[in-house]
């Protein structure tokens, strides 16, 4: 598993790399955003580690130019503030999930774990399954949805979200469960970041006046799908 971490604190980003290249990891530290990218260009990573403040280029710009070659790959900023702006701005340019400074080397590393073990794919089985909505084809295993033969890029959580929904397709998907499943822990920062997830699903599907995410007041989402119906 390689990691590329962006982190202009020397101290700090050399106790990240060398924690996780203990662990196993195959790690590349680089201190500011344009070096990151770069590098980023260069090689095939399982995932990024992101210092939102950094000079040359900051961490939510960096996820911008990251996302705009690979939907794929998960990002996980790190940061020391804490504001709920902050928070949710990492969310709509792309990231996965966040950590807020100071923070232990073993928190760290679960959240990386829990990441990979969600986006991870096994060598050599079959396809997972393909799902239809409306006139849209979903395919998790690729991070596919396909509409009149174009082809959109899901980013992991994405999947993750749209394929609850598909599983519960025209039944209440429940909040609480959508995101102890995606998100480990039900609080107001994950469900604000849901909250963001689910306005993106829905401009991915508005081509098909058959298909809507509506609000289950005091519950959660459901996908109705009204060719079913």
């Amino acid at each position: 598993m390689k990691i590329l971490i962006a982190e202009d604190d020397p101290n700090l980003g050399s106790i990240i790399r060398e924690y996780l290249e203990a662990k196993g990891y195959h790690t590349h530290l680089c201190s500011n955003g344009e070096e990151a990218f770069k590098v980023f260009l260069r090689e095939k990573w399982n995932l990024c580690l992101f210092d939102v403040m950094m000079p040359v280029m900051d961490g939510f710009t960096l996820a911008r130019e990251v996302r705009n070659h690979n939907k794929e790959v998960p990002i996980v900023f790190l940061t020391a503030k804490s504001m709920k702006e902050d928070t949710i701005e990492g969310f709509k340019v792309g990231g996965d999930d966040y950590i807020t400074k100071p923070f232990s080397m073993e928190e760290l590393l679960m959240r990386i774990k829990a990441i990979l073990k969600r986006t991870e794919r096994s060598d050599g089985t079959s396809a997972e399954q393909e799902f239809s909505i409306g006139t849209y084809t979903f395919n998790p295993m690729l991070n596919q949805l396909i509409h009149s033969g174009n082809v959109h890029k899901l980013t992991s959580k994405e999947v993750e979200l749209l394929k609850l929904l598909c599983q519960h397709k025209n039944d209440t998907l429940e909040r609480n469960f959508a995101l102890r499943a995606i998100w480990s822990e039900d609080n107001y920062f994950n469900a604000r970041s849901m909250d963001v997830y689910i306005a993106r699903l829905r401009k991915y599907l508005h081509d098909d006046p058959n298909i809507e995410i509506l609000n289950v007041h005091g519950k959660g989402f459901k996908l109705i799908d009204r060719t079913l119906v």
